[in-house]
């Protein structure tokens, strides 16, 4: 049974999300993550399994299929 972290709704759904992880100092990309995604709030929630592949990817163990530039703003200057 789901129960959210954050607002303790327990109504969720399935889908694939992106995210962007910051791993020594370098923002990196993973698309379409498996996730339970809050129906109040929208946070996601990843698996065991899908968190560990995520942290094997993320260090290394994968190679990335494609790289984009991204623009930095300062929100306080």
């Amino acid at each position: 049974m789901f129960t959210c972290g954050v607002c303790h709704a327990t109504e969720s759904r399935e889908e694939l999300v992106d995210e962007v992880f910051q791993v020594d100092g370098k923002y990196v990309l993973i698309a379409r993550i498996p996730a339970v995604v809050c129906g109040r709030c929208g946070e996601q929630s990843f698996g065991r399994v899908t968190a560990e592949t995520i942290r094997r990817m993320v260090h290394g163990q994968a190679e990335a299929r494609a790289s984009v530039a991204m623009e930095v703003f300062d929100f306080v200057s």
